[in-house]
């Protein structure tokens, strides 16, 4: 008897447990479940719209310079309502490389729950849980052979690179091919190689004062965020090109990247 009443007992503690474990964990969502979303990056220079090649802009320094390559990686995003609840898009869906030139790769398409969000948070370039992973998990823009050939991966210092910038300026040296280029490529998370370097950057914009997203099903929703590059050398930082016109993995590369956090601004969104 006393055992049937201990087996009871220990019955209905098992059930209680699952039950409090069930309420604390995030509620789960199939696709069925889930309404897109876009994230538009609108790069410009200043108050200028970003041309390749052909435009020309100055700096803070009265450097004169224009950009022939642009791209960064955009990962980790997540949304946030009013009430507090937040949706964190799953990892595997979660990494973009934003080409400068391409209209395809100019935004990031994720999919969440339908509702009213107030914020959106994003890292700018890819944690170091990712960068470690196996290469089969690092797929798609992640793929380290595919980011061998268009130059968002370093060979050498098996890493990726997070922000890639170059142009020509006619404050830099002359470099063996003849060219006065310049050359920001900003990345490390900060590994037992270089435990200083840790470029990772988060972003959280507030979406309250130029449009909530408002996602729902059977419609899409785009939060157009305006991107200004002048922020690279004219943030918190400001960066001359004549004294750094070639910055990758050193410890002034931190200065960088704590300046193209600057860079984001939301316009307005499209519901």
């Amino acid at each position: 008897m006393k055992f049937h009443k201990l087996a009871l007992f220990i019955a209905c503690l098992t059930l209680t447990l699952s039950a409090c474990r069930k309420e604390k964990n995030e509620p789960v969502f199939n696709n069925q479940d889930l309404a897109p979303l876009s994230i538009e990056f609108d790069n410009i220079v200043g108050g200028q719209n970003l041309y390749l090649n052909t435009g020309n802009y100055v700096n803070a320094k009265g450097e004169a310079f224009n950009v022939t390559l642009l791209q960064y990686f955009i990962s980790n995003i997540k949304v946030k309502k009013a009430d507090g609840t937040e949706y964190v898009v799953p990892q595997d869906s979660s990494y973009f490389l934003i080409r400068e030139g391409s209209e395809e790769e100019g935004s990031a398409r994720v999919n969440v729950p339908e509702g009213d969000y107030t914020s959106l948070t994003f890292t700018i370039g890819v944690d170091s849980l990712r960068s470690t992973m196996d290469v089969s998990r690092r797929t798609g823009v992640l793929d380290p052979s595919g980011g061998m050939e268009d130059g968002m991966y370093w060979g050498w210092n098996s890493g990726y690179i997070f922000f890639k910038m170059e142009g020509i300026s006619g404050a830099a040296p002359v470099d063996p091919s003849g060219q006065q280029k310049y050359r920001f490529h900003i990345g490390g998370f900060g590994g037992y190689s270089a435990p200083t370097v840790n470029n990772i950057r988060t972003v959280t914009m507030d979406l309250s004062q130029a449009g909530v997203a408002q996602v729902r099903k059977g419609r899409k929703s785009n939060i157009h965020l305006m991107v200004d590059i002048a922020k690279v050398m004219n943030g918190p930082t400001q960066v001359s090109i004549a004294e750094n016109p070639t910055v990758m993995f050193s410890e002034f590369s931190l200065l960088i990247s704590a300046n193209y956090m600057q860079m984001f601004r939301h316009d307005h969104t499209e519901n």
